[in-house]
């Protein structure tokens, strides 16, 4: 049943599937990766997380740590196709990972425990892909484990994530003694013996006869109920033919109507051949994509996934090698060939390809082109970053770049050594590069050097890599969350008049605006003129003034969100007039309002899952309490609690070994971001201003 591992050549684009692994952390995705790559021959020898011997968690971090931090790339043929997989992390710190790739992939295999079902970063990663449209199947993962139920884990996806489950597979066997899935469509049974890498095929076990055609039955009523085709046929027989039945799971799939589910157990190696073969039949090959949309010379246009025309490709994610810089790709139309000259469509620059290479994670194999569909590395390009589109000279398309999702923590960090200060800015420099959901500033008043993340173990490790991979030793300061500031009533017919004249040409605008809070975390910016009192481009000049005055607010200095800023009216000079002017009146403006309107501040709140002993529910509801948790749930089960809370992000510095401590080791917690909350005015009181 194994493919072999030879290198997959052919350009067809039906035959290849760009596909990413998403689930919680612990949920199994690097083991079902690594079970793929086993499967189709492309690895010997299977790779453990235990053991720090998987392919795609080759980090030294991601091995001392049993978790996936990076995105990994790896490819495998299977039945003819090539299969490009990226394992994503599934730990809330990396979500951003996560975000780069789903924006370039065109299906994802979404890995859920058997036992926990859907849990809060599964949630997390279903609705990022939700935002991209990227058709999913199901593999529910751990049905080995004691406490596994198919049933309760397809409830959660139907209840949690909303999506309707088509369930294609029974399993033979229960916790221990799962040893096999009875394939619905086909009305067989596959068998994983102890000790083969095989499966084998049989008829439907008697005991199991009953229970299958049921489960066919209601797959049948689910897809009649969601595909026109399947519905005539099944009120014309009363039943789906295979084929028929097969086409409509397809194109439910492709739609986001309907989600396939299997199962299995990767660590055991039972379900992966199945589970392949769907992705082939299920999930969409670049062919199957719309035409990549983007924007040139100011308007939208489209470019057909062809070899046949021009070159286009988004940079998704950038890397340093011992071999070089490393720029990823995903190639949506057109052929790269080596040495080839590409622009950036944003900005014009023109760079050379030096090396085109296929990635099998921190491995690569050099190759004389990539077409269209392909995901490559490149080395050559010095100014590409994660989110440029690249080009062929003459036919620039700038593409939609991934979503940056804003840090949440902040640490002061230093050289332990003076003469390491230059070092640790380069090494600052490079990581900001690599990973955009880091940022580097400096504080204006304590000249700090301040680096911002999505989490303390986000933070964490970017202090490790300066360690370890730049040689340099930093100390870091206690972890400090951003808050943000918002308007809660604003203000109306604000006038405000800039003018300076200080010899020359001087500077004149009249601006009249209306501040006032929207309900989202956003700025709106709108213009009311009438008559031409204030000229277009003088209008997009005060918008930019606006956004200036955003970075800080009246209470402590902090970003401000949350609001909509009108201009009903203005004038101008003849002479004295500019952009200049405009934006400098708008900043002052916005400035003026906002310290005359009310303000409230902000602060980052997590939704918290803890799953604790019974006997130690008491104490840490009351540990989230003192940590001003508002408490939404709570279920028991088995000897065990699992208690949900929304908890201001500020209070959890330190949780982990508190809940430790608490629970004797036994109680474990994720996270998931549940936006911004007012901080209490007690609390506002005592912070320190930005």
């Amino acid at each position: 049943m194994r493919a072999n591992g030879r290198p997959f050549t052919t350009t067809s684009l039906t035959a290849v599937r760009n596909l990413g692994i998403l689930a919680h952390v612990d949920a199994g995705k690097t083991t079902l990766t690594e079970r793929v790559l086993f499967a189709t021959g492309a690895t010997h020898k299977r790779g453990e997380v235990h053991a720090g011997t998987t392919v795609t968690d080759y980090d030294p971090q991601e091995r001392d740590r049993g978790i996936t931090i990076f995105a990994a790339a790896v490819s495998c043929t299977w039945d003819g196709h090539r299969v490009n997989l990226i394992d994503t992390p599934g730990h809330v710190d990396f979500s951003d990972e996560v975000e780069r790739s789903l924006r370039v992939l065109d299906g994802a295999v979404a890995v859920f425990d058997a036992v926990a079902g859907v849990e809060p970063q599964s949630e997390s990663v279903w609705r990022q892909a939700d935002r991209h449209g990227v058709p999913r199947i199901a593999f529910v993962n751990k049905l080995d484990r004691a406490g596994a139920d198919l049933d309760t884990a397809v409830a959660s996806i139907r209840e949690r994530l909303g999506a309707v489950p088509l369930v294609v597979q029974l399993p033979i066997g229960q916790e221990d003694a799962f040893t096999g899935v009875v394939d619905l469509l086909a009305m067989r049974a596959l068998h994983w013996r102890a000790g083969s890498d095989a499966y084998e095929t049989g008829p439907v076990p008697e005991p199991l006869r009953e229970e299958a055609d049921r489960r066919r039955r209601l797959l049948e009523e689910a897809v009649a109920e969601l595909h026109a085709d399947a519905l005539e046929e099944f009120c014309a027989t009363s039943a789906l033919t295979g084929r028929t039945l097969a086409r409509a799971l397809r194109e439910l799939t492709l739609r986001g109507d309907g989600v396939e589910v299997l199962c299995g157990s990767a660590y055991r190696n039972r379900g992966i051949e199945p589970l392949l073969d769907a992705v082939l039949a299920y999930l969409p090959s670049p062919a199957d994509m719309p035409p990549v949309r983007g924007m040139a010379d100011g308007a939208e246009q489209e470019r057909a996934p062809d070899p046949a025309e021009p070159f286009t490709a988004l940079a998704f994610k950038v890397t340093a090698t011992a071999t070089g810089r490393l720029t990823y790709l995903r190639v949506y139309a057109g052929t790269l060939r080596k040495g080839a000259t590409v622009v950036d469509a944003a900005t014009g620059r023109t760079e050379r390809v030096g090396r085109i290479l296929g990635v099998q994670a921190d491995r690569h194999e050099e190759r004389e082109e990539a077409v269209a569909g392909d995901i490559v590395a490149v080395i050559g390009l010095k100014a590409a970053r994660a989110g440029t589109t690249l080009c062929a000279p003459g036919a620039a398309l700038v593409l939609e770049p991934p979503s940056v999702a804003e840090p949440v923590v902040s640490v002061a960090v230093e050289a332990r050594h003076a003469g390491d200060t230059g070092r640790l800015s380069a090494a600052l420099a490079r990581l900001a590069e690599e990973d955009p959901s880091l940022v580097v500033r400096s504080d204006a008043e304590t000249g700090q050097t301040v680096l911002s993340g999505m989490g303390e173990l986000h933070l964490e490790v970017a202090a490790e890599k300066i360690r370890s991979g730049h040689g340099v030793e930093v100390v870091v300061g206690r972890p400090q969350v951003s808050y943000r500031e918002t308007v809660v009533r604003g203000v109306t017919g604000l006038v405000y008049r800039h003018v300076k004249q200080d010899g020359g040409a001087g500077q004149f605008a009249h601006v009249v605006v209306d501040v006032e809070p929207l309900e989202e975390a956003a700025f709106e910016f709108r213009s009311q003129v009438v008559g031409g009192r204030v000229p277009q481009e003088y209008a997009r000049a005060v918008e930019a003034g606006c956004r200036d005055a955003l970075a800080e607010g009246p209470l402590g200095g902090h970003p401000v969100t949350g609001l909509r800023v009108t201009l009903t009216d203005g004038a101008t000079h003849s002479r004295d007039s500019s952009e200049m002017a405009f934006r400098a009146a708008g900043r002052f403006a916005l400035r003026e309002a906002l310290r005359l309107s009310a303000v409230e501040l902000l602060e980052p709140v997590v939704e918290v899952t803890v799953t604790v002993p019974e006997d130690g529910v008491g104490g840490v509801l009351g540990d989230l309490a003192a940590r001003r948790g508002r408490v939404s749930g709570s279920t028991a089960g088995s000897g065990t609690a699992v208690i949900t809370a929304t908890v201001p992000l500020a209070e959890l510095f330190g949780y982990a070994s508190r809940l430790r401590g608490r629970t004797q080791g036994r109680g474990t917690f994720t996270t998931r971001p549940a936006g911004l909350a007012p901080v209490p005015a007690s609390v506002a009181a005592a912070l320190p201003a930005r």
